[in-house]
């Protein structure tokens, strides 16, 4: 059971996906499979491979694919390892998506997960999405607090900004952003998107 707001997340996240025309797709921190079990049964698809350091989500994950038909079901791969470190195996993926994660890793960890994603596996594409602090008051969230406990922290549209374009000027990428779910007139969605593509 997924919130109205991951929903609309995760369609908005499909609908990049397909705008990129990518055929194969990485998820890193992949979770239960949300995003997966939306992109497999897909045509355009052909290949997605998810990656997670949480067992008993990929264990979850192991068993919705059941519910998928089989030719969707052969597209899925599934990892039991870190998105911040580099595995030679995932490069050349034509996308990779980050659906609500990178706020889950410790600030220093940033810097390893730039490292891996933008400067070893080098997908074409990448779809980032993380919450927008200065929504936070429109669902409630006190000010010395956090939306999730496993949050490390939570950016506002300016400071994610700064990091996405720095991320794309140090590793020859272009991005844009865009706001996702409740959009304020002035505080903006309760999520934001960052989708980087690949210059060269």
């Amino acid at each position: 059971m997924t919130s109205a707001l991951h929903d609309t997340r995760l369609a908005a996240v499909v609908a990049a996906v397909t705008e990129t025309g990518a055929r194969t797709v990485l998820d890193l921190g992949c979770g239960s499979g949300d995003l997966i079990l939306r992109l497999a049964p897909l045509a355009a698809i052909t290949r997605i491979t998810g990656l997670d350091l949480d067992l008993p989500a990929l264990r979850i994950l192991q068993e919705r694919l059941g519910d998928l038909p089989l030719a969707a079901r052969g597209k899925v791969q599934i990892a039991h390892a870190s998105m911040t470190a580099r595995h030679a195996a995932l490069r050349g993926y034509e996308c990779a998506c980050l659906v609500e994660t990178i706020e889950h890793l410790p600030l220093a960890d940033l810097n390893r997960l730039e490292r891996a994603l933008f400067g070893d596996m080098r997908p074409r594409h990448v779809i980032v999405t993380t919450p927008n602090a200065e929504y936070n008051p429109v669902l409630g969230v006190p000010t010395h607090r956090f939306r999730h406990p496993g949050h490390h922290f939570e950016w506002t549209r300016d400071r994610f900004g700064q990091w996405a374009d720095g991320v794309a000027a140090r590793n020859g990428y272009d991005v844009t952003r865009r706001d996702i779910g409740g959009v304020h007139p002035t505080l903006g969605g309760a999520s934001q998107m960052a989708r980087f593509r690949r210059s060269g």
